[in-house]
């Protein structure tokens, strides 16, 4: 794929969040779960890149671009506020100016936010709730034949957005997917999906998550993650070697 299609794609990630603090190393063989047959490639296939254990536990929420947003203020009501969360992450507060809201907790941008009123506020109380999620988007790349960021027109899972990226190419290894999610504890997984036909498996999807249909082999994607470092997502980190990187 030519390189300004995948800077195009992937340049598009900087609306929305990506993850926070770096993971643990490539973990072992291949394990099974009740959620699919392969949770975690060999760590041999991955000599650079460092992702940590495939976990399908529920995330706490995290706050996006696009997210609407309610900042009340009970001790000072005048000051309360309902927003859209901003491309670059942040939010404008009376008083106190601009301060981040994406990739943050509720309870932690509720904690962000009393902070930054305890100069102005003699009993900085912040409440936020959430009213409106943004777009639910998920990246399709690599030999498919629209790559590019799609909205999650509901529930969908891996198999149903390479369909709305077009289809895999010919090219495209459909029994080694690439999965990657944020992971709870805010690293990155990786795991491979088998979409071959009359065996694919059902992998309901997240939002933020990334698809990649490699080439060849799954370790493609340390390649291709290695050289387009700068156009991934806001936050995006990994583990290289025994240190953090965050592109």
């Amino acid at each position: 794929m030519p390189i300004d299609r995948r800077l195009l794609l992937l340049g598009l990630g900087a609306l929305v969040s990506g993850c926070a603090s770096g993971g643990r190393g490539p973990q072992g063989p291949s394990q099974t779960s009740a959620a699919g047959r392969v949770e975690r490639v060999d760590a041999l296939d991955f000599s650079d890149i460092g992702f940590s254990a495939w976990n399908d536990d529920e995330p706490q929420y995290v706050l996006y671009p696009g997210d609407e947003i309610e900042i009340a203020t009970p001790t000072a009501s005048e000051l309360t506020r309902t927003q859209r969360i901003g491309p670059d992450g942040r939010i404008s507060l009376p008083l106190v100016g601009q301060i981040m809201a994406a990739d943050r907790t509720i309870a932690e941008l509720e904690a962000d936010c009393a902070d930054a009123y305890a100069s102005q506020l003699r009993r900085p109380l912040v409440e936020v709730t959430l009213k409106t999620a943004g777009p639910m988007k998920v990246w399709v790349d690599g030999e498919v034949r629209t790559p590019n960021v799609y909205d999650m027109p509901g529930d969908i899972d891996v198999y149903q957005a390479v369909i709305m990226a077009g289809g895999a190419l010919p090219s495209g290894r459909l029994g080694e997917v690439g999965l990657m999610r944020r992971g709870p504890d805010g690293t990155r997984m990786l795991r491979s999906v088998d979409l071959r036909p009359n065996r694919h498996e059902i992998v309901a999807l997240r939002r933020g998550d990334i698809i990649y249909v490699p080439r060849t082999r799954l370790a493609e994607i340390a390649n291709w993650v290695t050289q387009f470092r700068n156009a991934l997502p806001v936050g995006f980190t990994y583990a290289l070697g025994n240190q953090r990187q965050n592109f």
